[in-house]
């Protein structure tokens, strides 16, 4: 899923440590008396094997604010690539013609196998760039500690330590390449978990303006912040539960970026992992067909609210406040 991070050759060296056997007390004091970018190098280390060796596969539930709306969707992770249908926007359920729509693009990369292949291939260069911004966490940043908090079921394993680190650029770093460059102006702070020794949120913001290709392919405007959070949704498998973007910036010198969004990732269900992309479109659809079915009651409740009130029918006190605050 979104932001997989890997580290630099360096935490290669520390894989035995990363992996060694110890009692949950010694986990514990171990990462307390780890130096902080030694904690992040264990803690990227797992991040990048955990990903590439669980062979786990989720279905999950996206829910997607945005300036303009709020969009509702539901994913399957397949063996060939990740597929979305929405399923519902700004509280309704699709009209039966938007259905009809979503199916439709679906069912058109189960028939044509090389617009499948496109969206492999570009899924394959998201995570590749999520990738090489992990690589390069422990080298980018200069950390120190912060604190502790404890774990919830949003963020890291509830009821497990997590260390706090901040962090800010590290004068020495030399991004290889336009990808990692944006990290040379930010600064923030880590959630790592003491006991997983796995990632748990990363909050950053930009404090300068970023350019990338010398300011020719563009840049990224001072105040810009992102935030992911982990969790373990069970049986040690962590995935990413909640995503804000807050970025603007240029392309080109000509195209406006604009990047407000937050993403609620929930409801995690595994799937088999050898689920072609053909069988997760089934399962979107029966799963979509199942929620229609919980909210139409909704619905037809609310639409008669809706009608009696536009017949002057009288309203307490509480419904004329809340009409008010409505009609803002």
């Amino acid at each position: 899923m979104i932001l997989r991070l890997q580290s630099v050759a360096s935490s290669l060296a520390l894989a035995a440590l990363a992996v060694s056997s110890c009692s949950l007390g010694a986990a514990k004091d171990e990462a307390q008396n780890l130096p902080p970018v030694e904690l992040v190098r264990q803690a990227i280390y797992n991040e990048v094997h955990s990903s590439s060796e669980s062979g786990r596969h989720f279905m999950f539930k996206d829910q997607k604010k945005t300036v303009h709306l709020t969009q509702v969707k539901l994913l399957v992770e397949t063996k060939e690539a990740t597929a979305g249908m929405l399923i519902a926007e700004d509280g309704h359920p699709l009209s039966a013609e938007q259905r009809m729509q979503e199916e439709a693009r679906l069912e058109n990369y189960v028939r044509n196998p090389e617009e499948l292949k496109k969206k492999r291939k570009q899924e394959k260069e998201d995570e590749e760039h999520s990738q090489r911004i992990l690589k390069a966490l422990p080298d980018a940043f200069l950390y120190e500690p912060d604190g502790t908090q404890q774990g919830t079921d949003l963020v890291g394993h509830a009821g497990d330590r997590l260390v706090r680190l901040s962090f800010r650029p590290n004068p020495s770093y030399d991004p290889p390449s336009r990808v990692e460059q944006v990290l040379t102006g930010m600064e923030g702070h880590l959630l790592i978990d003491a006991t997983e020794k796995r990632l748990a949120e990363i909050d950053a913001t930009l404090q300068k303006d970023v350019g990338f290709g010398w300011g020719i392919l563009g840049h990224l405007d001072r105040g810009g912040r992102f935030l992911v959070q982990q969790a373990d949704v069970g049986d040690h498998q962590w995935e990413v539960t909640q995503m804000q973007l807050a970025l603007t910036g240029k392309v080109l010198f000509i195209k406006k970026l604009n990047i407000r969004s937050s993403d609620v990732f929930s409801d995690f269900h595994p799937v088999p992992s050898d689920l072609t992309f053909a069988q997760g479109v089934e399962l979107l659809k029966k799963h979509a067909t199942q929620v229609d079915a919980a909210m139409s009651p909704k619905e037809s409740r609310d639409k008669k609210t809706t009608k009696s009130s536009s017949k002057g029918e009288p309203k307490t006190e509480a419904e004329g406040q809340r009409q008010l605050c409505c009609d803002r």
